[in-house]
């Protein structure tokens, strides 16, 4: 066995996090419950959105955020995720690259949008969460680049993608690529 390229090749939801500071207010007025995760349509989000004050944008997701800290902290990582060709999937793209990580998943030219968790904090500093997994869940076993998974020391699985049947196939992919290149495999739950 080679020495590997990667420490760990993780896949997982490519989600956009989208920060703005609101009160309880605007929570009672849209029928939000405060500091809830709800699960939205792309609809749903949008219109949240568009009556949001400012935002910052940034890359998130179970999977691309620990891949992210373990970046931070020195070790060589790649990322597979499904995102659209469209503004929030170029911001995921440029975040998570800018870190260090080697993120090279084909985005989709139509379909769902990019992921996206609309994250409303109060002046308490309770987060009240609207997601929407769009694209993210529609990744495929053609996304899985096997030579960075064959090439990592350890591919990690987040268990939030494992729903979807395309994405439970894009897995088992990755884990038998892992498996035969004598690698470890890590599923978070």
């Amino acid at each position: 066995m080679t020495n590997p390229r990667f420490d760990v090749a993780g896949i997982g939801n490519a989600i956009v996090d989208v920060l703005t500071q609101t009160d309880d207010a605007f929570l009672e007025r849209e029928g939000l419950a405060k500091g809830a995760m709800t699960l939205v349509d792309e609809a749903q989000a949008a219109a949240v959105y568009d009556k949001a004050g400012p935002a910052m944008e940034c890359s998130g997701g179970s999977a691309a955020n620990t891949i992210a800290v373990m970046a931070r902290l020195g070790a060589k990582c790649a990322f597979m995720g499904k995102v659209k060709d469209d503004a929030f999937g170029r911001i995921f793209g440029h975040d998570i690259r800018s870190l260090g990580v080697h993120f090279d998943t084909a985005a989709a030219a139509d379909g769902p949008a990019t992921a996206n968790c609309l994250v409303l904090v109060t002046p308490d500093a309770q987060r009240t969460m609207l997601t929407y997994l769009g694209a993210s869940i529609h990744l495929k076993p053609a996304d899985v680049d096997l030579g960075v998974i064959k090439d990592a020391r350890v591919t990690y699985l987040e268990g939030y993608l494992w729903d979807p049947e395309d994405a439970k196939q894009a897995f088992r992919t990755a884990a038998a690529a892992a498996r035969d290149a004598g690698r470890e495999v890590a599923l978070s739950l």
